[in-house]
């Protein structure tokens, strides 16, 4: 069993931007509840995202765009909760910010006073980034997400790969110095060719995070629970499965099934006894309450 680790400081946006300079890596992983906002925090990462992947990952709908604001909010307040060295990063939904900067204003306050993130996420680029703009002003810290933005997936043909023309690389590092103009703090950048990252990194003054997009980039953000394996079934061709935390949950399980149904557990030590002589005086009292009736 690890050690558990040594207090760290809280993370700033400073320090990242000096881990930039210096070229050392970045690392972001998503969390969706306490315990493994716990596990994160222990093993040292940098930045947590909340993000709206909770919703397959973890509340069963079929896209990210169902979930609803009270529900990543609660998701990232549990993980607030467990958290003290690393950045928070709360995904704003979908339809929750496009329509009006108001509209992102008053959302994205919502998950700084009632969740207490460090900095919001919004995706795209377009009208985002007017959105990027009037949250900056009203001093909130953004992250912005170019690339394959699950938000719009269906507009976009699907979760799959972009940038892989020309000119559809270009649409995307523009869309990242947009954002970066915006006054965004951070960037994702998801599922590009490595050679647009290659090309964006050349331009971008603020730390960039990759998810699919190569090694060029800043640093890497992966789900927490395809990272350990947590689910079945295929992933996305950049996800690498670092443990393989289902098969060893369902092993448990199992086992905790076979010893039931076997009569093998509990065992008398994983009960309670009454003391001394109380269990003769219980006896004591039932009979004679059977004799009163």
């Amino acid at each position: 069993m690890s050690a558990h680790p040594a207090p760290r400081r809280r993370v700033t946006l400073l320090d990242l931007a000096e881990k930039k300079r210096a070229g050392e890596p970045l690392v972001m992983v998503t969390a969706y509840d306490h315990p493994s906002a716990r596990i994160v925090e222990d093993a040292g990462v940098d930045l947590v995202l909340v993000g709206d992947s909770a919703a397959m990952t973890v509340l069963g709908y079929d896209s990210t765009v169902p979930v609803t604001i009270d529900e990543m909010l609660m998701l990232t307040k549990a993980v607030r909760r467990g958290l003290s060295a690393p950045l928070l990063v709360g995904d704003l939904p979908f339809g929750s910010y496009e329509a009006s900067d108001e509209l992102a204003l008053a959302t994205a306050q919502r998950f700084v006073k009632e969740a207490g993130v460090d900095l919001v996420k919004i995706e795209r680029g377009g009208t985002t980034v007017d959105r990027a703009r009037a949250l900056v002003a009203a001093g909130m810290p953004v992250v912005g997400h170019v690339g394959l933005t699950p938000q719009s997936a269906a507009a976009l043909g699907g979760y799959r790969a972009q940038g892989r023309s020309a000119e559809a690389a270009l649409a995307v590092i523009d869309d990242a110095l947009a954002l970066e103009r915006a006054g965004c703090s951070l960037l994702v950048v998801e599922a590009v060719p490595s050679e647009v990252t290659a090309a964006l990194m050349q331009q971008m003054r603020i730390p960039v995070i990759g998810i699919g997009a190569g090694a060029d980039a800043d640093g890497q953000v992966l789900v927490f629970h395809d990272l350990l394996g947590v689910h079945d079934g295929p992933t996305a061709r950049f996800v690498k499965r670092y443990a393989d935390v289902r098969a060893v949950a369902v092993d448990g399980v199992s086992a905790y099934a076979k010893e039931v149904r076997a009569r093998a557990y509990p065992g008398p030590e994983h009960g309670y006894r009454m003391p001394g002589g109380e269990p003769a005086r219980l006896a004591a009292l039932l009979a004679a309450r059977h004799t009163g009736s």
